[in-house]
């Protein structure tokens, strides 16, 4: 090849990443912020004279029929994480199972949105996409919580009825996708979410205008603005079901408990994670319930709740 036909393969070259569904994004600084128990935000020790009213009311909603356990893991991460009330909004077959598994929450049965303007109207930050399923009763329970103008964070279904119906999050809000969900959202391949995460992460908290975890190994936290945190932390025995359910109720208690979406997306990042790793020193087996004492207890050590 000769040397003028080198220059026009140099020049060519590069305009051909255009083409690419997920091309690099470049940024000011492109070095994550690590996640750590420097980085993350503390809650403030509680006064002598705190109540349940001061730390927010989680409403939960999700469950379809079939997989009512995931909104209980959520609500029970939030209760043990330090909300003041949690509600859950689930089928009605559910309500008698969940009462006996978590009787701290108050537990409404469903049937249609119109079931769920009540407590809507009480809660002040909602969690939604742990077993709702894709189907009629889902989607209207969604379209219900997406018009409520409360902090919110949209995992699993939630996540995959956004990608095929567009609705803009209330300020505030956290999603959490996993690489397939946020390849859905994004319309491309799942390997072109993992082949550019932080690209990936980045556009889908401009795109939502709300702070985006990206899970999986070295979990990534980015907000609007292009800001981006690295968690290192975990263990392989984490990839199991349940896990994501229990992350959206710890995010939600401390949105509850006044962190906004991008310290509390941090802090919950790490807390989930240091949990995991803790555990997972015991190997295989670890079920997504045996996280959240753990979270509470790292959640102690890192901000104790009585100065």
């Amino acid at each position: 090849m000769d040397k003028a036909l080198q220059a026009q393969v140099r020049i060519i070259l590069p305009d051909i990443g255009a083409f690419d569904p997920m091309p690099q994004t470049k940024h000011p600084t492109n070095t994550p912020q690590t996640l750590s128990s420097v980085t993350v935000a503390h809650l403030p020790a509680r006064p002598a004279t705190a109540h349940k009213g001061d730390f927010g009311h989680v409403l939960v909603v999700g469950g379809d029929l079939g997989t009512g356990g995931a909104v209980l893991l959520s609500a029970e991460a939030a209760l043990r994480c330090g909300a003041g009330l949690v509600s859950l909004a689930t089928r009605p077959e559910h309500v008698s199972a969940s009462l006996s598994r978590l009787p701290e929450t108050m537990c409404l049965g469903v049937s249609s949105a119109n079931q769920l303007m009540a407590v809507l109207e009480r809660a002040s930050v909602l969690v939604v996409g742990p077993g709702l399923g894709q189907a009629a009763w889902g989607r209207s329970l969604l379209s219900a919580v997406a018009n409520a103008h409360l902090p919110q964070v949209w995992d699993a279904d939630a996540l995959n009825l956004l990608a095929r119906t567009p609705l803009a999050l209330p300020s505030g809000s956290i999603l959490t996708p996993h690489p397939g969900e946020a390849a859905r959202l994004l319309g491309v391949s799942t390997e072109a979410v993992q082949a550019d995460r932080p690209g990936a992460v980045r556009k889908l908290a401009r795109r939502y205008d709300s702070v985006c975890v990206l899970k999986g190994a070295g979990t990534l936290v980015a907000n609007p603005d292009g800001q981006l945190r690295l968690c290192e932390r975990g263990h392989p025995a984490m990839a199991g079901a349940g896990l994501g359910d229990v992350l959206t109720g710890v995010l939600a208690a401390l949105l509850a408990q006044g962190l906004d979406a991008w310290q509390a997306a941090g802090l919950g990042v790490w807390l989930h994670a240091c949990a995991g790793e803790r555990l997972g020193a015991q190997g295989r087996g670890l079920a997504a319930s045996d996280l959240v004492p753990v979270i509470r207890e790292l959640l102690e050590e890192h901000s104790a709740c009585q100065a």
